[in-house]
């Protein structure tokens, strides 16, 4: 995804002025651009332009951003789409709301284009490292591939949103070493990106809830690790 003129992003918000704005802008990048003013046209728009970046506003007529998120992260195409929230709402409810459905990262109105291009191009420098790791481990009863985004347990296929899933990949990638909430949110989210400690415990727990509860511990006070014993 180097070249810019092969990544896709969509623009999703009911303020003309802010699509046009970052349409402007992440053309004259290089980028392949579409919009959508409320949440259900932005889906239909995905569900066929299938785009490597979508830009979600939270506050929208008909449809919310996190309903909207939501119903695109359960499109197979659209797994592995990075999605990033614009919202004017700077509240805790909202953010945790936000990375709960699925978002990758969250950036707080009036938008800054030179920012946000930078943040862009962060996610896909993130994403070309871990794309060097090795796809599938094999660890306790678990298969999990990287290739695929999906875990395999005793014969089942499991399937997680992108964030969770990299979270377990890194923790079972270090069994048995204990990362604080800091760590993980370096790890999985980044330096740049500005989420909240929450957020690592609420995907914690959605993972639990997918793959059982005797894999990932917690270790009172420090964090979590993945538990060989």
């Amino acid at each position: 995804m180097g070249d810019k003129t092969k990544i896709k992003i969509l623009v999703v918000d009911d303020e003309p002025d802010i699509v046009d704005l970052l349409t402007y802008n992440l053309k004259k990048e290089g980028y392949d651009v579409e919009s959508a003013e409320d949440g259900i046209r932005a889906v239909k728009i995905a569900s066929k332009f299938i785009p490597d970046v979508i830009l979600l506003d939270i506050m929208m007529p008909n449809q919310d951003g996190v309903e909207t998120c939501r119903q695109m992260r359960e499109i197979p195409e659209l797994k592995n789409s990075f999605i990033i929230f614009l919202t004017a709402r700077s509240e805790e409810y909202s953010e945790v709301a936000a990375f709960d459905v699925g978002a990758d990262d969250y950036i707080t109105k009036p938008i800054k284009p030179r920012a946000l291009m930078s943040r862009i191009a962060a996610l896909f420098r993130r994403e070309s490292k871990k794309d060097q790791e090795f796809s599938q481990i094999k660890i306790k009863d678990l298969i999990i591939d990287r290739s695929s985004y999906t875990i395999n347990k005793a014969g089942k296929t499991i399937t997680l949103p992108k964030k969770e899933f990299e979270l377990l990949y890194f923790l079972a990638k270090n069994p048995n070493m204990v990362f604080s909430r800091d760590d993980l949110l370096q790890n999985i989210w980044g330096a740049d990106v500005f989420v909240l400690a929450r957020t690592v415990d609420v995907h914690i727990r959605k993972v639990r809830e997918k793959i059982g509860e005797d894999y990932i511990t917690t270790v009172k006070g420090v964090g979590y690790k993945f538990d060989l014993s």
